[in-house]
């Protein structure tokens, strides 16, 4: 496969690409904007590092290492979320942003398609030296609840190993 060349410009990353779209129809990498391929910035940087995306600022290559520094500018949770992308990806799951549902991520389960399944999961990636308040977890379960999803909660520890915590709403 030949290397997708993608933009940065602001927050976005972008590509126009062949290899972009035939890596959107078959992994579901991006999102669909017009004519373009859009990547967060953690499915960018996934891509960065399994060697499939190159970045370009104004016409130039940008080192990998100057790629984290922008990132972690524009999230300061960036290396929180990219563990979890990753792990839940290597796992076979689909990791799409859930902004809109007012959540981090989105997740279908294996084998489900985005854009004609429903995701399974409503997902808040938090670092193990986070504390949450019984109200943030509460207004986490609502989200989920009122987009019919489940709520998983991903804890990332110092050495960026991840453990999920599922919450379900039960009727007694």
């Amino acid at each position: 496969m030949v290397k997708i060349k993608a933009i940065l410009i602001g927050e976005k990353v972008l590509s126009n690409t062949k290899s972009a779209f035939d890596l959107f129809s078959s992994q579901r990498f991006g999102e669909q904007v017009g004519e373009k391929i859009q990547y967060s910035i953690v499915e960018a940087f996934y891509l960065i590092e399994s060697k499939k995306l190159e970045l370009y600022q104004k016409d130039k290559k940008l080192k990998i290492k100057d790629i984290e520094n922008k990132f972690e500018k524009l999230d300061k949770k960036f290396h929180i979320k990219y563990a979890v992308f990753c792990d839940l990806r290597k796992r076979g799951y689909i990791v799409k942003t859930a902004l809109k549902f007012g959540a981090e991520f989105r997740v279908y389960d294996k084998g489900k398609s985005v854009g004609e399944d429903h995701a399974r999961w409503i997902l808040f990636p938090v670092s193990e030296n986070n504390t949450m308040t019984w109200h943030d977890f509460s207004a986490k379960n609502r989200v989920a609840h009122s987009t019919n999803k489940a709520l998983l909660i991903a804890i990332v520890d110092e050495e960026s190993d991840v453990s999920y915590y599922e919450v379900k709403w039960v009727r007694p």
